[in-house]
């Protein structure tokens, strides 16, 4: 009796054993995109009309690649960072910055990675139009956030007012066509990257 509960006990203790390191692995993942997130920032692509930047790309695929849960926490610790002072947002960082009108968009970024995480998870196989459609989804989810952020900042909060017509055709028309195109990469990256992703994180005896 004494020698079976001793090896309960050391299955037990090697079990927790492997939940910290994977725990700890994800913390790593997380922070490594959280990482990316916010160097992505920064790396602007020079296109015409609206320079956009690669942020939205490592936000979509943090939800991809580590699922709804920890893609969405890797999103939510550089908005957590950002507002705690560290120059991490586009235009610096700090607490004021929720008062900016594009600060929804950062919400929307955790919201949409959530979202198209938790369905990457429940899908077996990946094909790369069922993600590009997921990803168009989260691509909607961040700009109707923003949008909606924008307006009502704008008009109740600073007292800049913008009627619906430019707040669409500048938040949305001249935007979106470069974030469309990194939808479609990130789809292209996470169908041929997730399942060499998934055996290294250890994920492939989740799904």
């Amino acid at each position: 009796m004494e020698k079976r509960l001793s090896m309960d006990g050391e299955k037990r203790g090697k079990q927790a054993l492997v939940r910290r390191k994977i725990s700890t692995h994800d913390m790593v993942l997380c922070g490594v995109f959280t990482t990316l997130i916010a160097v992505g920032a920064f790396i602007k692509v020079p296109v015409p009309v609206v320079p956009f930047t690669l942020q939205f790309l490592f936000t979509m695929l943090a939800g991809l690649l580590l699922g709804g849960r920890k893609g969405a926490m890797s999103v939510g610790v550089y908005i957590l960072l950002g507002l705690v002072g560290l120059p991490i947002f586009a235009e610096g960082g700090g607490f004021w910055y929720i008062l900016k009108p594009s600060f929804g968009y950062l919400l929307g970024f955790m919201l949409a990675a959530y979202v198209t995480g938790r369905m990457v998870e429940r899908k077996q196989k990946l094909l790369t139009g069922w993600v590009i459609a997921v990803n168009f989804l989260g691509l909607f989810i961040v700009y109707a956030a923003g949008m909606v952020y924008y307006y009502v900042i704008c008009n109740y909060v600073i007292d800049t007012p913008i009627a619906l017509g430019p707040l669409f055709q500048y938040c949305f028309v001249l935007a979106v066509p470069g974030d469309i195109c990194l939808c479609i990469l990130a789809a292209i990256l996470t169908v041929r990257v997730k399942p060499v992703f998934d055996r290294m994180a250890g994920n492939d005896t989740e799904r």
